[in-house]
């Protein structure tokens, strides 16, 4: 249904605002035949749709971020490979490439963007191979409009380095934990904050760490309260919640 129509309806009195704006929210994608894309997702739900890169087909990666640039003027992709970038910047020459984060991304005003940013995110790694999956966290939070602190290399192996900043993570919002060999690092910070511990176990270790299985087991068995685990590696995951918690902290 047409916009025009659905205000007519209102203007009538045949629906309600509510009415109307149920509808709105529920309003069809766009249709490319290899994808459809949820256009409405950010009225739905706060957050624009993201585009996990890896995997696909290079001209349908292509096609999808030049119309979502064409519906929204920005749009963001997580996963992305040097490959992909040079591909997009073909068609689409103002895209960013972060190729530690491997996120590909185009920003409207990103400096009106990054004034305009509320709260703040406390990102700590236990190590500096973390960073990677931390950066996608932290850059996510930021395309979403939070304040992020990055706090690198203070895991428990060297404990003194993460209390030289307790102030600066008790004081944010939330707190998003990101390690890899035995995960240790969220069940401490756990002990110390009382804002919302979001744990990002990595695959970052030897054998026996099984690829983030063994940071992943120990972050779900925290004997600390108010932590949250997502997936391993999934940086972009802990900062779409870190924005919700943030988002809710500053209301």
């Amino acid at each position: 249904m047409e916009v025009r129509k659905i205000l007519e309806k209102v203007q009538s009195g045949e629906w309600s605002i509510a009415d109307a704006e149920n509808h709105l929210r529920m309003q069809p994608f766009e249709e490319l035949g290899f994808a459809k894309l949820d256009t409405h997702r950010e009225v739905r739900s706060g957050f624009s749709e993201v585009i996990y890169c890896a995997g696909k087909p290079d001209e349908y990666l292509v096609s999808i971020f030049q119309k979502m640039y064409e519906k929204n003027g920005e749009v963001f992709g997580t996963r992305a490979s040097t490959e992909q970038y040079e591909l997009v910047r073909e068609v689409l020459p103002m895209v960013q490439y972060d190729s530690m984060a491997k996120i590909l991304k185009i920003e409207k005003n990103p400096q009106q963007k990054a004034v305009e940013r509320i709260g703040k995110i406390a990102v700590c790694t236990a190590g500096t191979a973390d960073i990677p999956v931390a950066e996608e966290a932290a850059q996510t939070a930021e395309y979403f409009g939070s304040k992020v602190e990055r706090i690198y290399d203070v895991g428990v192996s060297g404990l003194h380095r993460l209390l030289a900043h307790a102030q600066a993570i008790q004081e944010a919002n939330c707190v998003i934990a990101v390690a890899g060999m035995e995960g240790a690092l969220a069940s401490v910070i756990g002990g110390l904050v009382s804002n919302p511990v979001i744990a990002v176990p990595t695959s970052v270790g030897y054998g026996a760490s099984l690829n983030g299985l063994s940071a992943l087991l120990t972050m779900i068995n925290s004997c600390a309260n108010g932590i949250a685990v997502v997936n391993i590696d999934n940086g972009y995951g802990a900062g779409y919640m870190a924005t919700q918690i943030n988002r809710l902290a500053e209301q």
